[in-house]
């Protein structure tokens, strides 16, 4: 069975604009049943929380379905390990206060220079406490972590370890399960960023391990929003910063405030979407997976292996064509044997134009990219990029065609030309 592309791209209403929408690692665009969500809410039950009254409980309702749905898609053991926020970046300082509160003076917290600056100021804000900050640095050439250096930099003063699971800029996919093998050798805590991995490979926090995991459902077509897990046991040891009558327990305490209902909504829906395609079209692609689960995470499974062949497919012919131009040069790993190491992301500059001028050729032409750092601001600044308007990133996601990457490459060569 061929890849069901149009049948995808029939359920998502922006695409008949005929823009080609290479943005998703900003974000994607999200089909009808999302946007249906939304809107039933608002029409539906439309009410604050825990309310003795027919639309409130249908809100409560709602979102419970959508945590079990968040909690299906890493493989939580709980719904209660899944807490709702405004974005990864508020929750992810909102964590770092919290724990916060139970680090001394001279404790150590590992980062990395590659990650979205989510995963490295918050953390960076714990000096004030007196944390001291480690790093974990890059290889230039390709765009990868020095993983040899882990165990010299994670050591018995470590109490943080905060990872990505995948570069938002270049790609890299990280090797996340020995970052947090190496900190449980020494009883430190792990965060892992999973932004950018979440739309391309099924995330599984039981078999990570790790303690914190945070993601971005308007990556993986759904609202803008964002989700932190937590395992139980850890987030129980915290005291969430929050106003007095609000809920002990987690998730509730680490929720502050009114939440985004409408975008909770919007967040289970774009998961059933995905379970959906898993369902129908993903079987073949993900053999065996039947035994691993039922229902909803099994076709999740399904489903993001389907959409895993389908990106390679398509990242191969994308940089193939990009490093027949001229002068291009692309930050990341472009060795074909080695693309299960990253993501369907590209990260490139062209001599004697800015970024932000290619951007904006390519936008005139109906083809959307970013431009710029992306927030990826260490890596950037390591690179030597980020003084010089950082670089061109697109990125392929399941609505993307063969046509749209040709027609991409042909603008962008004749773009490479006509400087």
């Amino acid at each position: 069975m061929e890849y069901p592309v149009e049948h995808i791209r029939g359920q998502f209403p922006a695409l008949v604009s005929g823009a080609v929408f290479l943005d998703g690692p900003g974000g994607t665009q999200v089909p009808q049943a999302v946007i249906d969500a939304v809107v039933g809410y608002y029409r539906q039950a439309n009410a604050n929380e825990h309310g003795l009254f027919p639309t409130s409980q249908l809100s409560d309702g709602i979102i419970a379905q959508a945590r079990q749905a968040m909690a299906d898609f890493i493989n939580a053991r709980s719904a209660a390990e899944i807490v709702f926020g405004a974005n990864m970046t508020t929750l992810t300082l909102h964590l770092a206060r919290s724990l916060g509160r139970i680090l001394r003076p001279g404790d150590e917290i590992v980062v990395t220079r590659l990650d979205h600056d989510a995963n490295i100021a918050p953390w960076l804000f714990l000096q004030e406490n007196g944390a001291v900050i480690r790093w974990l640095e890059i290889d230039p050439e390709n765009c990868t972590l020095k993983l040899e250096r882990l165990e010299e930099i994670i050591n018995e003063k470590t109490r943080i370890v905060a990872v990505g699971h995948a570069s938002n800029a270049f790609g890299t996919i990280n090797d996340v399960g020995r970052v947090v093998a190496a900190a449980k050798k020494v009883g430190a805590l792990t965060f892992v960023d999973a932004v950018h991995y979440a739309p391309h490979r099924a995330i599984d926090v039981q078999l990570l391990d790790c303690d914190f995991l945070a993601c971005s459902p308007y990556k993986f077509y759904g609202p803008h929003s964002g989700v932190l897990y937590g395992k139980q046991e850890t987030m129980a040891r915290l005291q969430p910063y929050k106003v007095r009558p609000a809920n002990d327990h987690a998730p509730d305490c680490f929720e502050t405030g009114t939440k985004n209902h409408e975008g909770i909504a919007g967040v289970g829906a774009a998961i059933e979407f995905l379970a959906a395609l898993g369902r129908d079209f993903g079987a073949e692609h993900a053999p065996g997976l039947e035994a691993y689960a039922s229902g909803r995470r099994r076709w999740l499974k399904q489903a993001l292996a389907l959409v895993m062949a389908h990106e390679t497919r398509l990242f191969s012919r994308l940089l193939a064509g990009l490093l027949t131009i001229p002068g291009l040069r692309v930050y990341g790993i472009t060795d074909a044997n080695h693309f299960s190491e990253r993501t369907p992301t590209v990260c490139f500059t062209l001599p004697g134009l800015t970024p932000a001028a290619v951007a904006k050729k390519l936008g005139e032409k109906g083809l959307y990219v970013w431009d710029g750092n992306y927030y990826a601001w260490e890596p950037m600044k390591f690179l030597g990029l980020e003084e010089k308007g950082g670089a061109v990133r697109a990125g392929l996601c399941l609505y993307n065609t063969n046509d749209e990457v040709d027609r991409f490459i042909k603008t962008l060569r004749e773009i490479a030309a006509g400087n």
